[in-house]
């Protein structure tokens, strides 16, 4: 492909085109108040999980609680601690996640 000048004929296209597009004002305001987004837009139930916020101290009890519940699941092998760890300990991850994840932003 060239890189030089357009024939004349496309162009005029061009133009044309450009001159249809300056005459949209619904675009133009989209431009001039385009701003650039660092996370993607995420709506509904999606948005409130992902933009969780614990705070320190939840993610301390949480594993806390996890490691409790471990170690009583190792000692009595009983089905319903283990149960029980195996729902906690996905949320401390998330939880223990989500905070590194605040730290570590600018």
């Amino acid at each position: 492909m060239t890189t030089g000048r357009l024939p004349d004929h496309e162009q005029r296209i061009l133009d044309d085109m450009e001159r249809a597009l300056r005459r949209d004002r619904r675009l133009d305001r989209r431009l001039r108040t385009l701003k650039v987004r660092r996370r993607p837009d995420l709506s509904g139930p999606v948005a409130r999980v992902a933009g969780y916020r614990p705070h320190p101290l939840t993610a301390a009890v949480l594993l806390a609680v996890s490691i409790t519940l471990m170690v009583i699941g190792i000692r009595t092998s009983d089905p319903a601690v283990i149960w029980t760890f195996a729902g906690v300990w996905p949320l401390t991850l998330f939880a223990g996640f989500r905070l590194l994840c605040r730290w570590s932003e600018p």
